[in-house]
C-alpha cells in the first residue's frame, strides 16, 4: 500500500462514524432499529457512531444493508485522491453509490443512485440517477417531505407528478414539492436514461 492509500484509508476510517450517524438520521432510522436490523447491540453501534470503536468488514456490510447503500460508500475507490477533500469536493471516481435488490421483479430493478453531494450535513442533497431501459422506481408513485428538482442529461425519463404524466428529454428539466405523490421511470425499451437530481430536505432512495 502506498503512503497516499494509506492516508486515505485512514481518513475514510477516522470519518466512518460521522458518516454512519449521517445515513441513520436521513434515513430516519434509530440506533435501536439498527440495532434490531444488524443484529448488533446498540451500545457497540453508538461507539462506531463515536468512533471509539471500528467494526469488522462483516459488522459493515451489515450495517451497510441495513441503511440500503454498498460498502463501498464509506470508502473512496481512489486511493490517490487527497484526504483534504472530502468535506467539500466529490471526484467522479469517488461517488457514493446507493444499492438496491438486483432481484427480478423488485421495484427498483435497473436503477441505480450514486450522491455528488459531498456528504449528508446540511439541507440539499445532490445526486445522479441511471435508469436502464423499462426501470422505474416502482408501479406506484409515492410522496415525502421537502422538494426535489432535476434536469435530464441524456435519454427519456417519464415523470408523474400528482396523477399527471409528462415526458422529458435531454435538456429538460423540473421541480415539484415533494409531497405531491409522483413517480420517475424510463420508458425506452432501449437507451438508458440519466438525471441530475436535488432535493430538499434531503431525501435518500431505499
Amino acid at each position: 500500500m502506498t503512503a497516499n492509500a494509506a492516508l486515505s484509508q485512514d481518513h475514510a476510517l477516522a470519518d466512518l462514524g460521522n458518516d454512519i450517524r449521517q445515513l441513520r438520521k436521513v434515513r430516519g432510522i434509530t440506533l435501536q432499529q439498527l440495532a434490531q436490523a444488524t443484529g448488533k447491540s446498540v451500545g457497540f453501534l453508538s461507539q462506531v457512531e463515536r468512533n471509539l470503536t471500528r467494526p469488522s468488514v462483516a459488522a459493515l456490510q451489515d450495517i451497510s444493508e441495513a441503511l440500503s447503500v454498498h460498502i463501498g460508500w464509506f470508502f473512496p475507490e481512489d486511493p490517490a485522491g487527497s484526504p483534504e477533500e472530502r468535506e467539500y469536493i466529490v471526484r467522479g471516481q469517488n461517488r457514493r453509490r446507493l444499492t438496491y435488490s438486483e432481484l427480478s421483479g423488485t421495484e427498483y430493478l435497473g436503477l441505480h443512485d450514486s450522491l455528488l453531494s459531498a456528504n449528508l450535513n446540511g439541507n440539499l442533497a445532490l445526486g445522479l440517477s441511471r435508469y436502464e431501459p423499462g426501470a422505474s422506481t416502482g408501479d406506484d408513485s409515492y410522496d415525502h417531505d421537502g422538494e426535489e428538482a432535476g434536469l435530464v442529461l441524456s435519454g427519456t425519463l417519464e415523470l408523474t407528478i400528482d396523477g399527471r404524466r409528462y415526458v422529458l428529454n435531454a435538456g429538460d428539466s423540473f421541480s415539484f414539492n415533494s409531497q405531491l405523490r409522483h413517480r420517475y421511470a424510463n420508458p425506452s425499451a432501449t437507451d438508458e436514461t440519466v438525471v441530475v437530481w436535488a432535493n430538499t430536505p434531503i431525501t435518500l432512495r431505499k
